[in-house]
């Protein structure tokens, strides 16, 4: 019996672009209970990083796929196919990396092995929606003499920092990533660092490789980017009108967000001609598909809530929210496939009468209550705004995944 554990060291979010790197350790435990211990053998090793794509049948619509699927790994078959058994189709791939031939490992003995790999710059995000999923994993194969090969797959979560990628799974086109307006075009992969780095002082006592030098700084990079384009700040004022007139005012001081900030926002109802009764404010993706991949022709986006306030306001001169953007969440993209955009949806409920008729005196004599009315007529309409949502650091973000650092299986 041997136990093969994966770590990957960082956390399991990355950027594209980034390097990743997994400790990769082989143990032939020692059982206490166990009076006769014997060498173990594996005839090799190899990792690759693969991302799978699965769409639903009820809302996509994709050319046949190339090739024949094998879901069932053949009893002496040496041949490692990471993504076999998988739903959906393989759409990106790293070459893959052999970790060792022929390994022996004595009773108590372990061997650790490190992959290192950079993640493709021209990937998709990771995301799971209501049409489509997009899934990266490493996957480890190790095969004994005479024996099947055996996966261990390791999940891990990929943000990107272009917001326009396109792929055809089906067609295996290659991703042709267009440039968001934050100056990331077409990503980090082009980045130069500046010749004086390479006379700046160093610390003898530390080595560090090159490409992991690079590597931190392409991530510092990529921070100090989302930094800038997240924090600059300018005054919005939308005015709430309806069909019978004025409602109030929104405040907002900004529309680009990383993922982890709170969207907050401000009304003012004392300027309004029309009470508010209620109003609700909901975060919102909305995912669709693109119309040559339809599975109906004009078929309905779909809609996910993140986040949602609502108030009643009656008589009310000033309100705010704030809705928390979660860090699990998917910041907006684009491919040939789905697109996937995020906004603010605003709900009012207004009153068809007054705001004085809103209340009505009590009828005792020696105090004077108002109570509400018990109906009034009442009119709705909603609202969307637009707002960008970007990556935050991938450090932030391992803090809450729903992966683990940690994987591991027993051949």
């Amino acid at each position: 019996m041997i136990e093969v554990v994966a770590k990957l060291g960082r956390g399991p979010v990355f950027l594209a672009g980034e390097l990743l790197e997994c400790v990769i350790t082989f143990t032939n435990p020692l059982s206490a209970a166990s009076t006769s211990a014997s060498s173990e053998m594996l005839a090799w090793a190899s990792a690759q990083i693969h991302c799978q794509f699965h769409a639903s049948e009820n809302r996509v619509a994709l050319p046949p796929s190339d090739g024949s699927k094998h879901d069932v790994q053949a009893e002496n078959e040496t041949v490692f196919v990471p993504n076999r058994g998988e739903r959906g189709q393989c759409i990106l791939s790293t070459p893959p990396k052999i970790l060792f031939c022929d390994l022996r490992l004595d009773p108590g003995e372990s061997k650790s092995y490190s992959y290192c790999e950079t993640l493709p710059i021209d990937g998709p995000p990771s995301f799971r929606g209501q049409s489509v999923k997009y899934v990266y994993k490493l996957t480890i194969g190790c095969q004994r003499v005479n024996s099947p090969i055996k996966l261990l797959r390791v999940p891990f979560r990929v943000l990107v920092l272009h917001g326009k990628a396109t792929r055809c799974p089906a067609l295996g086109h290659g991703l042709q990533p267009a440039p968001l307006t934050l100056a990331f075009s077409p990503g980090l992969k082009d980045y130069q660092c500046p010749q004086d780095e390479a006379v700046a002082p160093s610390n003898p006592f530390l080595e560090e490789e090159e490409g992991l030098k690079k590597d931190s700084r392409l991530a510092d990079l990529a921070t100090d980017l989302l930094m800038a384009a997240t924090s600059r700040r300018s005054l919005h004022l939308y005015n709430i009108s309806s069909s019978r007139g004025k409602v109030g005012t929104f405040c907002i001081f900004k529309t680009v967000y990383k993922i982890g900030e709170d969207v907050i926002g401000t009304f003012n109802f004392s300027e309004g001609d029309i009470p508010c009764l209620q109003f609700s404010v909901s975060l919102q993706t909305e995912e669709s598909i693109q119309e040559e991949f339809q599975r109906r022709r004009g078929q309905p986006v779909s809609f996910s809530t993140h986040a949602r306030h609502q108030e009643a306001c009656l008589h009310t001169a000033q309100s705010s929210f704030s809705l928390p953007i979660p860090l699990s969440s998917t910041p907006g993209f684009t491919t040939n496939i789905v697109s996937l955009k995020w906004r603010l949806h605003f709900e009012f409920v207004t009153s068809g009468e007054s705001a004085g008729t809103c209340l009505v005196r009590g009828s005792q004599p020696e105090a004077v209550t108002w109570t509400g009315v018990e109906q009034i007529e009442v009119d709705t309409f909603s609202w969307d705004l637009p707002i960008k949502v970007l990556p935050t650091n991938p450090i932030l973000a391992s803090y809450v995944s729903q992966f683990s650092s940690t994987n591991s299986i027993t051949i």
